[in-house]
């Protein structure tokens, strides 16, 4: 919103947040001397006040309205895009003889192939394209094969392909199922594919991006050469995607960070530590007290603790067992060995345990914005969404079991409350349940889903049920928020944890005055600070609601006389 302050015989112009009228035209006047407060005629807003404060700030980006299909919802797109990728991988080896294959398969838009071979160009990408069009323009058939483990490993031996060796013994089913393009080259695979490579549309087709991935995922390994392609069912397809392409580069927020000043990645530090601008941090500023100043409402007391830990209590937790991958080395400090802390749920239960609890204490609720430090491979950092220290707007709360209900209800009013304020209105639920390898009796998992499923009921959200895919210490609710290009991005996630209250022995003393174990619920609202942020950005595009703006006013002179006017006001 504009606000313009007419004042004789000049104007000036402040950028506002949505505040109250009145309020705006007082905070302005503070800004004018004596003599000129006695000049102002008039205020005006640009827009009326009255406009919606969170208006779509972005263009749309699919303006032709065309229906982008997903694998989902498209077996036939799934199809071409699993052919597209053998397409692709016989198009390398016949322009690239020494190319080794390895894996290929379709993926969210499109498809990918790893190669081990010499670092490829942008250059190279068009001559395989050209090479895939020719395949499909052969309208060669695709035909599935079974044969005898020993006959596939013969095969793949005459073919010296170490990688398809390495696949073809991790795989269990017997016989081996093998499909082929035309009578000249084959790969290991289940399907399914389209009938001929005829059936894809070449001009539906675009080879990407050239990227480096190690092989399983290892730094250890060899690094391979990975091309990403996207595959469409008809040209107006890939034109709409292409379009939504453009538009997400456009809002990307490692070149907005940049743009605008608002964070950057230090090589000297060292990757996935994120370094926030003044900028950048009074964003963060204001999300923090709006986030604190809302769970303070909502009946939660805030917590700081520290960032690392004695590694016995990450012993205690199970996260040496279990996480350890993703925890960095240990330090030994006077003889003891501490460890930063990967998560911050065993400091919550640490300031439970410094004393005793009776039933009438709950529920307790404790929140608390906790940096976290996690080990990632230096190829998948990328940006705000993924990095190595991270902060989580982290609660836990502590209930009695027939509480439980009441208690997940809070937290999604809560969630709905604070997605709301920041512009996100359209959500993906799940709800996981029970896998079968599980801690905690069959009665407790059976109250604690019906009490998350019946929540989301009284919500009123649609939901799907993940069965089987919740924690082996808990059912959980996910909640994926929609931003606006329609891509789904993971935020809350609310958590019963059955495993963490019997690892620390946590109790307390009902009204028999004997001890029970209380109920301990996880749960996060933005995820982290870090990774919304990046998708605040990209959502809005950089252009944020005024009220998270880092420039909130901003006095602009129309001559030198009021040049000075102008300086005080940047200064003050």
């Amino acid at each position: 919103m504009l606000a313009t302050f007419t004042v004789a015989p000049t104007y000036c112009s402040l950028s506002l947040s949505s505040i109250p009228y009145l309020q705006a035209r007082r905070r302005f006047a503070s800004f004018l001397s004596p003599t000129t407060k006695t000049k102002c005629l008039s205020v005006a807003t640009h827009p009326p006040l009255s406009v919606d404060p969170n208006p779509n700030p972005n263009p749309d980006p699919n303006p032709n309205k065309v229906v982008l299909p997903s694998n989902e919802s498209s077996a036939r797109l799934l199809r071409i895009r699993h052919t597209c990728a053998h397409v692709m991988a016989m198009a390398v080896q016949k322009l690239y003889p020494d190319a080794k294959v390895t894996i290929g398969p379709w993926i969210e838009n499109g498809f990918y192939y790893d190669f081990d071979m010499e670092p490829l160009t942008d250059k190279d990408l068009k001559k395989i394209k050209k090479e895939m069009d020719r395949i499909i323009g052969r309208n060669l058939p695709l035909a599935r094969e079974e044969v005898s483990r020993d006959e596939a490993h013969r095969r793949i031996i005459a073919l010296n392909e170490p990688y398809k060796l390495e696949i073809l013994e991790s795989i269990k089913e017997d016989p081996i199922t093998i499909y082929h393009i035309g009578d000249e080259w084959w790969d290991l695979c289940a399907g399914p594919h389209v009938e001929s490579t005829g059936n894809i549309n070449k001009k539906a087709v675009e080879l990407e991006s050239i990227a480096g991935a190690y092989w399983r995922g290892d730094e250890r390994k060899p690094m391979l050469q990975r091309i990403y392609g996207t595959a469409w069912e008809n040209e107006e397809q890939l034109k709409a995607y292409l379009h939504f392409k453009e538009e997400a580069k456009r809002r990307d927020h490692r070149r907005l960070g940049q743009d605008l000043d608002l964070f950057s990645i230090q090589d000297d530090a060292g990757g996935g530590l994120v370094f926030w601008h003044p900028k950048g941090a009074i964003v963060r500023h204001i999300i923090e007290d709006f986030w604190k100043k809302i769970h303070m409402e909502h009946g939660y007391d805030l917590l700081y603790t520290p960032h690392v830990a004695k590694a016995d209590l990450w012993k205690v937790s199970g996260h040496l067992d279990f996480y350890k991958e993703n925890m960095y080395d240990q330090m030994s400090i006077e003889d003891e060995l501490y460890q930063l802390r990967p998560m911050n749920c065993p400091y919550h239960i640490l300031l439970y345990k410094r004393k005793l609890h009776s039933y009438r204490d709950f529920p307790i609720r404790v929140a608390e914005l906790g940096t976290v430090y996690r080990y990632e491979l230096s190829g998948s950092l990328h940006g705000l969404f993924r990095v190595r220290g991270f902060t989580q707007d982290d609660a836990h709360i502590f209930c009695l079991d027939e509480q439980i209900k009441d208690e997940i209800q809070g937290v999604l009013d809560l969630t709905e409350e604070i997605l709301l304020q920041f512009g996100f209105d359209k959500y993906e639920v799940n709800l996981s349940t029970r896998p079968e390898k599980a801690v905690g009796d069959d009665d407790i998992w059976e109250k604690a889903t019906s009490a998350l499923k019946n929540a989301l009921d009284d919500k009123g959200w649609t939901y799907q049920i993940d069965d089987g895919g919740g924690a082996f210490y808990g059912p959980k609710i996910d909640i994926k928020i929609e931003d606006a290009l329609g891509r789904k991005w993971q935020c809350s996630t609310i958590q019963v944890d059955f495993n963490l209250p019997q690892r620390f022995d946590i109790t307390y003393v009902d009204s028999n005055t004997e001890k029970k174990r209380p109920i301990m619920i996880h749960r996060a609202v933005l995820g982290s600070l870090e990774r919304f942020f990046g998708v605040l950005i990209e959502h809005y595009a950089g252009d944020f609601p005024l009220w998270l703006s880092p420039i909130q006013a901003r006095v602009l002179p129309v001559t030198d006389a009021q040049f000075a006017m102008e300086s005080a006001c940047q200064n003050s």
